[in-house]
């Protein structure tokens, strides 16, 4: 009798969460495995925070080291024949220069910046997406049970980068056309409106994690009680559950 041929060993892909037989999807990384631990230091993540708020405070400083309408308040003074201090009246465009708010704050701080976040999203979605048509195209099961808490982490980011968007462009383009049209009539209304926008931004982004990331919202409504209402809330689980995907 002539032997049987034994069977060939089956390679399994590796289980998903749960005990389902379809592949774990995880995105795939830019470099090599670990990568991100060994260049995200706690150190180099403080000094690039740190780096941030310098930079920001020497931008925003600028108009104080020189760059303003003083000298052009001071020749009206003088051509009008006053002497004295100049009376300077207290409103932001009396103020600050244009050419510092287009040129230097919105041309090279703003939108180059702006741009390339938005470029770097999509790239990020085209790569999720991509991911996901390669390796669950023939899976019966939901692919976002196994790469929704990166993309609802990506769509939370993108939604705050949208807000800032939403929040600052409509005063820079005012800004524009103050310096580049100054003969153009620019309702108040609208002036305050994109004013209101700037200041209400920063209100805007712990509403977003809030209501997107559940870690966040829990956080935020143990300082709310524990420090506004007055009233500690009972231990509980440090563990939290995962992220749902939103829908």
């Amino acid at each position: 009798m002539s032997e049987r041929p034994e069977p060939s060993p089956v390679r399994r892909a590796p289980r998903g969460p749960g005990g389902t037989g379809c592949p774990r999807l995880r995105a795939q990384p830019l470099g090599p495995p670990g990568w991100y631990k060994t260049v995200v230091t706690p150190r180099r993540a403080a000094v690039a925070i740190a780096g941030c708020w310098i930079l920001s405070l020497v931008v925003g400083l600028t108009p104080m080291f020189g760059w303003n309408n003083l000298r052009e308040v001071e020749r009206a003074w003088e051509a009008n024949g006053s002497t004295g201090e100049p009376v300077i009246k207290c409103e932001f465009e009396k103020v600050i220069s244009m050419e510092y708010m287009v040129y230097f704050n919105f041309f090279v701080w703003v939108l180059p910046p702006l741009l390339l976040m938005v470029l770097i999203y999509l790239e990020v979605f085209y790569l999720i997406r991509k991911q996901l048509n390669k390796k669950v195209s023939a899976s019966s099961g939901d692919p976002q049970k196994y790469y929704g808490k990166e993309l609802k982490i990506a769509k939370s980011l993108a939604l705050i980068l949208f807000l800032f968007a939403l929040s600052w462009l409509p005063l820079h383009i005012l800004n524009c056309i103050t310096l580049f049209c100054p003969s153009c009539n620019k309702p108040n209304s609208l002036i305050y409106i994109a004013i209101f926008l700037t200041h209400g931004n920063s209100a805007m982004n712990p509403i977003v994690y809030a209501f997107r990331i559940q870690k966040f919202r829990v956080t935020f409504l143990k300082i709310w009680n524990d420090h506004f209402r007055c009233r500690a809330r009972p231990p509980s689980d440090p563990e939290l559950p995962e992220d749902r995907p939103d829908d």
